[in-house]
C-alpha cells in the first residue's frame, strides 16, 4: 500500500495540475457573466502544442532549447517532495524546505535565461521583473515555511505535515500569520494577480508570458504544463502544510482514499480563493508590488516572533 501512495505522490500533480487553471478560468468566466471555455480546456491546448510543429530563432542557444525540460523536470522533483495526499512518507533526500525553495528557484533561474537567450525585448524586461520579483519573494517564502519548522522541529516536509495534523497547529495565531504570508508569496510565484496577468499579452504588464512568447509547440507545451504543475505545488502547500485536514497518516487504503478526496476538495478551496481575488482587484502596478511581499516577509516574521 505503500508503493501504491508513491505513484500516486509522484503523479497526482503533473496528472490534475491542469484542471485547476481550467477551474480557475471558468470561475472568473462565471463571475464575469460569461459561459467560458471548459475546465478541461488546459488539456486541449497542451494536445494541440505537443502536435504543432516548432520555430525556434536562429539567435537562440542551447539554454533556449534546454530551459522547457529543466523547468518541466524541477516542478515534477518538488512534486514529488510536497506530502500532497499523505503524511507516512519518508523522502529525506529532496523534501528538506530549502531544498524545495532553491528546485523552484532553479526552475525559474532557466525560465529568466531563456527569456533573454534570443535577444528579443520582451523576453528581457520580462526576465528582469521576474528575477526582482522572486529575489524579493524567496525570503518571505522560506520564513513563512519555516515558521513550521520551528513547531515541528524539523524542516522535512513530510514531518512537518504529520506534526500539525496531529497536533491541530493550524489553529495557531503564528501558523495562520504564517499562512497569510505564504499566500501573498504564492500568489507572486504562481504570477497570479496582483503581480502578474496570466491571461494578458500586453507588453506593459506581462512577466511570465513575455519569457515564453518566443516558444511554440511541444517546449510551449512544457512551459504551460510546468506553469501549471507549480500552481498545484503551491496548492498542496498550503493544504498539506498549514491545512492537512484529511491528510493520510497511515498506509490503508481508506486513509489513502480519504487523502485524496481531502486534497482535492481543499485544492478546489484554493482556487476559489484566487479566482475571486482575481475578479476583485487589478494588477498592481510593478513599483507597488515590493510593498505587498514586504508584507508577507513582516507577516512571517511575526509568526516566527511568536513561536520563538
Amino acid at each position: 500500500m505503500e508503493f501504491l501512495a508513491w505513484i500516486i505522490q509522484l503523479l497526482i500533480i503533473p496528472a490534475i495540475s491542469p484542471i485547476f487553471v481550467g477551474i480557475i478560468r471558468k470561475i472568473k468566466a462565471k463571475f464575469q457573466n460569461r459561459q467560458g471555455a471548459s475546465v478541461f480546456q488546459p488539456y486541449r491546448d497542451l494536445w494541440k502544442l505537443m502536435n504543432k510543429d516548432e520555430i525556434i530563432s536562429s539567435d537562440a542557444s542551447w539554454v533556449f532549447r534546454v530551459a522547457p525540460f529543466l523547468f518541466f523536470f524541477s516542478t515534477l522533483v518538488v512534486a514529488a517532495s510536497v506530502s500532497t495526499v499523505a503524511s507516512f512518507l519518508s523522502n529525506h533526500l529532496t523534501s528538506d524546505i530549502i531544498a524545495v525553495i532553491y528546485m523552484l528557484a532553479i526552475g525559474t533561474f532557466f525560465l529568466a535565461l531563456a527569456g533573454m537567450d534570443t535577444g528579443g525585448p520582451f523576453g528581457g524586461f520580462g526576465a528582469s521583473r521576474e528575477m526582482t520579483v522572486a529575489a524579493i519573494t524567496e525570503g518571505s517564502l522560506l520564513l513563512s515555511l519555516f515558521a513550521l519548522s520551528l513547531l515541528a522541529g524539523s524542516t522535512n516536509l513530510f514531518s512537518i505535515s504529520g506534526f500539525v495534523a496531529e497536533h491541530g497547529a493550524f489553529t495557531f495565531l503564528p501558523v495562520i500569520l504564517a499562512f497569510l504570508g505564504f499566500f501573498i508569496a504564492m500568489l507572486a510565484e504562481t504570477a497570479r494577480f496582483p503581480f502578474d496577468n496570466p491571461a494578458t499579452h500586453l507588453e506593459l504588464t506581462m512577466i511570465h508570458e513575455a519569457m515564453i512568447l518566443e516558444y511554440s509547440g511541444k517546449r510551449l507545451a512544457l512551459m504551460e504544463w510546468a506553469s501549471a504543475n507549480k500552481l498545484a505545488i503551491f496548492i498542496a502547500f498550503g493544504s498539506s502544510l498549514f491545512f492537512p485536514v484529511g491528510i493520510a497518516n497511515a498506509a490503508t487504503f481508506s486513509e489513502i482514499a480519504v487523502g485524496i478526496a481531502a486534497f482535492v476538495l481543499k485544492a478546489l478551496a484554493f482556487c476559489l480563493a484566487i479566482a475571486v481575488i482575481e475578479s476583485s482587484i487589478s494588477k498592481l502596478r510593478f513599483f507597488r508590488l515590493p510593498d505587498l511581499l514586504f508584507t508577507s516577509f513582516i507577516l512571517s516574521i511575526v509568526a516566527i516572533g511568536l513561536i520563538i
